[in-house]
């Protein structure tokens, strides 16, 4: 049997039960699995980890295998999409908080006992959030656009990152998880139905993961889909949209589209 890496064969030595769930989605992100991975692996609170792989033709197998014994459970075939596989995940799990970290994203340490101490401090937040980088491929960071709660900002945009946030499992269960209709603003989505039922989520103003920018990400390659359905997202729950987003949309959709696709030629 190959060897679990050093730093999650000791974690498998904890007996505490786990305090956060953690769902790792993935398909075909073979290159950036493990460090996602150990990323969690290295907190220092008890994680049981999830990964839903739908069906990775790559050698993401490979370092599944490798970390069998750390996972609580994985399984790789094709799937219902991400939100699907993020429901069914947590479902699987028993922790009190649950997170779910795409395979090409990770943690920094001691992101977890962050999350936790804030919602320990803020009993009716239903989820916390920290600040985020994004990583691209030429290993250049940026901050991701996060600030401090409230519903004007999340009707004007996602101001919240996904990785560097921990939501209560009773939250969760509460809402049914994830819209599974949803595949690029489900997150967006989320935040404002956990902020509908159970008041402002909590920021706290440090970094806690890093967003991986690349050329296959699904939101990069769809933007116009991306967009259209935050829109929709913000109709749902908001009504109509604020007019910044359609002075943003040649933006955030066109002009981005462009820059990247520029930024993969050089």
């Amino acid at each position: 049997m190959t060897a679990v890496p050093e730093d999650a064969a000791d974690a498998t030595l904890r007996k505490e039960p786990p305090e956060v769930t953690v769902v790792v989605p993935s398909f075909n992100q073979g290159h950036y699995l493990e460090e996602a991975l150990q990323s969690i692996a290295i907190q220092d609170v008890a994680t049981e980890i999830i990964v839903m792989d739908g069906g990775s033709t790559d050698i993401s197998l490979a370092v599944l295998r490798r970390w069998s014994e750390r996972l609580a459970y994985w399984r790789s075939e094709p799937d219902g999409g991400q939100a699907s596989a993020i429901n069914e995940g947590i479902k699987r799990g028993t922790a009190p908080y649950v997170a779910w970290l795409n395979s090409d994203d990770t943690l920094e340490p001691g992101s977890l006992r962050v999350l936790i101490k804030a919602l320990e401090e803020n009993p009716a937040a239903p989820a916390a959030y920290g600040d985020a980088l994004n990583l691209d491929p030429r290993g250049a960071k940026s901050p991701v656009w996060v600030q401090p709660f409230s519903e004007r900002g999340l009707r004007l945009r996602c101001i919240i990152s996904q990785p560097g946030t921990l939501i209560r499992r009773s939250a969760w269960e509460a809402l049914g998880g994830l819209d599974s209709t949803l595949h690029f603003a489900l997150d967006y989505d989320l935040w404002w139905r956990l902020y509908r039922s159970f008041g402002p989520l909590v920021h706290v103003p440090r970094m806690l993961a890093v967003n991986r920018l690349h050329a296959d990400t699904k939101t990069r390659n769809n933007r116009a889909a991306h967009y259209a359905e935050a829109i929709g997202v913000v109709r749902r729950h908001h009504g109509s949209p604020p007019m910044k987003w359609w002075l943003a949309q040649p933006y955030a959709v066109w002009w981005k589209a462009i820059v990247a696709n520029f930024g993969d030629r050089k």
